[in-house]
């Protein structure tokens, strides 16, 4: 279906060609922002794109036709009721004759559902388990779904266990009557977290293509979205990552952008029609009523030469058509939205901005963005005082906590440095997802240098300007390296501590806000914390603002006035030169902390190993002071710095220099597991087939239908060296999965490879 999906056309749109017959039922993902995903759904009936949209069609009341859906908004998939076809004789006898397709006169992918729901509306059905699967798989359906057990929100713990035991129970029987019909695997569970884990993890079992997320139309008729983020959270992460994720029901395009954040796929409504015959317009913040309406909310091409008013003085039917293409319009209209803000690693700050329309997602979002581990009350008096709407977001009673699995899925998810700037959103930007990755990132890898010499007692740390630093300090570091070695230099972000030789790592040197977010004064009390995490807890604090100029003289007088250095060393580091020879000695120093510092961090290397790698290295600096190369003793060239993100860039020959300092064994698995044992272990291996290895010695990307293994903390966008099953060293790349991604995955780009090393 191509680029051309987000074109709204005029006239005749050529039908899909059918998938590859290997590649039937599989999904790729093509593009990501953390859990996000813009993938391809191969099918019988053409790719569908992901995230997509599948409007339900009634076959009895089509309010936009399915062919226009197609050929007008491009639409490429669908989904009806194979229960309603089955019990109308004359459609029935028409969808076996002709199949599914030729009924609706739709050529993309269609899915069908079962039934699952008018026995939720109706409280029963009148089709048997296997036989609605056969009669699915009869008609030519591309996807069908199983006569799952509805579980509503108002149903005891027990009553929804049974639910989810009689899903399961089915389940085999619907697979095995599905044959080579890919099949729709609901996930039941209610409100219990424990019964949505349990139904993820027993339906993973068997062999489904997609798992619609069931039982949560009526959780959100009542705008209970906080329920329903603890729903994804509990079951997503327990999922097989290779399976789309369906949200049966959802279709307002209010919940798009938290949904697609937190792993959705696919969506589907008949939302576009029916709020239409009620004469209500779907927006991104909620539902209007064009009774009320002088202007549109939002200008669509399908009225844009009308009016509200014009509207009105329609009949009642040719209102509803017309609104219908509204409410579909503005709803393809922010999935594309979404899919854009992957693409531009911004979703998470559209699900922010999106959270402030409406209060019941506000709440979700609050609650969800609250590390389960840092929302628990500990002071048994506030149990019942809501202090802020960040504190009303947090989880309390059993609850509280039970939902770090789910934190973690998704952060350790999280691409980290990213390209461009952070922009400033207030309390929200410390919970978004890549800033809590990097800030983990930074914590579990830095390590202080430890050098026994004047300053180990205490730690300086600069404030009061944005990033990058280097023009500012470098002068400076160079001083303080020469006459306080022992000394750690940090600089206060927005976010948490960095050390001066991170000084250009995103985030936290590209925080966009407004000056007095620089400008505010050092908070000693969280400083403190900060230095704890990073092992620095024991040292005297002495901070210099570092606006203005004087900078130098400021910083010298603050550590002279601290103890740090003495009068006739205060004289000297403020006024006279460091010779030529120990200047370049100090420089090299800096230089040298600035590459093994972001080898620690950012490619897992032991803090003592990246120093060593080092030790006799030279480097290539441009005029502004800027390391571009770091080269060996033997003329090696190992690693460049990268201006665009503050991230470090392995070589062909850093990569060998990287491998031969291994010391695990190569992984055997997919084990998903990180241990503290594995901090310092270095790049993430990943272990290829044979049939695999000449290309990418080549330089070529490695698919996931050739990866055997993987080490467990290997992260997306993040440096790895690929391996043959022996452990010798065939490449070097970038990875695009996270390690149960790389598990389950058989389609699509696993590594990116920057280079192939030939035998």
């Amino acid at each position: 279906m191509g680029e051309s999906m987000g074109a709204w056309n005029e006239g005749h749109r050529e039908d899909p060609k059918p998938c590859r017959e290997q590649d039937q039922g599989l999904f790729e993902i093509t593009g990501r922002d953390g859990r996000a995903r813009l993938g391809r759904l191969h099918t019988s009936h053409g790719i569908l794109e992901t995230p997509a949209l599948l409007p339900v069609i009634n076959p009895n009341i089509r309010t936009i036709e399915p062919r226009e859906m197609w050929d007008r908004y491009g639409i490429g998939a669908l989904i009806t009721n194979s229960y309603i076809i089955w019990k109308h004789e004359e459609l029935k006898e028409k969808a076996t004759k002709d199949g599914v397709h030729a009924l609706l006169n739709f050529p993309g992918m269609v899915m069908t559902d079962s039934g699952t729901f008018q026995s939720y509306i109706y409280g029963d059905v009148e089709v048997g388990v296997e036989e609605i699967v056969n009669f699915q798989r009869s008609i030519g359906v591309d996807v069908a779904t199983m006569l799952d057990v509805f579980s509503r929100p108002d149903m005891t713990y027990d009553q929804v266990d049974a639910c989810v035991m009689e899903t399961l129970q089915r389940a085999e029987v619907s697979v095995n009557a599905a044959g080579d019909t890919m099949l729709n695997g609901p996930i039941q569970g209610g409100l219990f977290r424990a019964l949505r884990s349990k139904s993820a993890q027993g339906m993973a079992g068997y062999d489904f293509a997609i798992h619609p997320i069931g039982g949560i139309v009526p959780v959100m008729e009542q705008h209970r979205y906080k329920d329903y983020a603890k729903i994804m959270l509990a079951t997503l992460p327990y999922l097989p990552s290779q399976r789309p994720v369906h949200m049966f029901g959802c279709g307002h395009p209010m919940l798009f952008p938290m949904s697609i954040a937190l792993g959705a796929d696919l969506f589907d409504s008949a939302a576009y029609a029916l709020f239409a015959r009620d004469g209500r317009l779907l927006t991104p913040w909620g539902t209007e009523r064009i009774e009320s309406m002088v202007d549109w909310p939002m200008l669509m091409p399908c009225v844009a030469t009308m009016t509200p008013g014009q509207v009105k003085e329609m009949s009642k039917e040719d209102r509803t058509e017309l609104l219908a293409r509204y409410n579909l319009e503005i709803t393809l209209n922010e999935l594309n939205r979404c899919k854009q803000a992957i693409r531009d690693g911004t979703l998470w700050r559209l699900v922010e901005r999106r959270s402030h329309q409406h209060p019941a997602l506000r709440e979700a979002f609050l609650w969800l963005s609250t590390r389960p581990q840092q929302a628990m009350m500990k002071l048994k008096m506030l149990d019942d005082l809501i202090l802020n709407d960040r504190d009303a977001g947090r989880e309390r009673g059993d609850e509280a906590g039970a939902f770090e699995e789910g934190w973690n899925w998704l952060v350790n998810a999280q691409e980290t440095p990213r390209k461009g700037g952070e922009p400033w959103g207030g309390e929200d930007t410390f919970v978004r997802p890549q800033i809590v990755a990097a800030r983990r990132q930074l914590l579990d890898h830095w390590k202080p240098s430890n050098i026994q010499g004047r300053g180990e007692d205490s730690v300086l740390i600069m404030h009061g300007s944005p990033g990058p630093w280097r023009e500012r300090l470098s002068d400076i570091m160079v001083r303080l390296t020469h006459h306080a070695p022992g000394l750690e230099v940090l600089i206060l972000t927005p976010i948490g501590l960095i050390p001066y030789s991170l000084e250009d790592l995103n985030p936290f040197a590209h925080i966009d806000g407004p000056d007095w977010l620089w400008r505010r004064r050092p908070n000693l009390p969280w400083i403190r914390r900060e230095l704890t995490r990073l092992d620095l807890s024991e040292r005297k604090i002495v901070t210099v603002d570092m606006l203005g100029d004087g900078i130098q003289g400021r910083c010298m007088t603050a550590l002279h006035n601290a103890g740090v250095l003495d009068g006739d060393d205060d004289q000297t580091a403020s006024g006279n030169p460091i010779d030529k020879e120990r200047r370049e000695d100090a420089k090299l120093k800096v230089y040298r902390r600035l590459v093994s510092d972001k080898l620690s961090v950012l490619l897992n290397v032991d803090h003592q190993a990246a120093i060593e790698l080092l030790r006799e290295a030279t480097f290539v600096v441009n005029r502004q002071g800027r390391v571009k190369n770091a080269i060996t003793p033997k003329g090696e060239h190992i690693a460049s710095p990268r201006l665009g993100d503050g991230g470090l860039s392995l070589t062909d020959a850093g990569a060998v220099a990287l491998h031969s300092m291994r010391i695990l064994n190569p992984p055997t698995g997919f084990e998903t597991t990180v241990a503290d044992s594995t901090f310092g272990a270095g790049p993430a291996w990943v272990v290829v087939d044979d049939d695999a290895e000449p290309f990418v010695r080549q330089g070529r990307n490695v698919f996931h239908g050739f990866v055997m293994a993987v080490d467990p903390w290997i992260r997306p966008a993040q440096t790895c060296l690929i391996v043959n099953q022996k452990g010798d060293l065939l490449g070097h790349g970038l990875a695009n999965s996270t390690a149960d991604e790389f598990q389950g995955f058989k389609k699509g780009i696993a590594v990116k490879t920057r280079g192939g090393i030939a035998q």
